[in-house]
């Protein structure tokens, strides 16, 4: 009687568009040591996700959670909204 449950991946990124409708682009940064030199490498990965209620404005942190497809290239959606932006 266990429950076989996949925990779903997670995010934390920032927005940087909001122009379409119910969808936000997020970027997520993280940043890594290079495994010949030893310097710390910044990279960053844009990802669309699922904003149904339109609530994210542009510079918000928030909290992005693993989908099922949406569309063609929205997999994730906007589980929690961690910091709003200064307007």
């Amino acid at each position: 009687m266990s429950e076989n449950k996949k925990s779903r991946k997670t995010r934390t990124g920032s927005v940087v568009s909001n122009r379409m409708e119910k969808s936000v682009v997020v970027r997520v940064e993280r940043k890594f040591r290079h495994k010949l030199y030893g310097k710390y490498v910044k990279t960053s990965v844009k990802y669309l996700a699922d904003d149904p209620e339109n609530k994210c404005n542009i510079g918000d942190v928030v909290l992005i959670e693993e989908c099922r497809p949406l569309s063609k290239r929205k997999r994730w959606r906007i589980k929690s909204i961690l910091e709003q932006a200064v307007v």
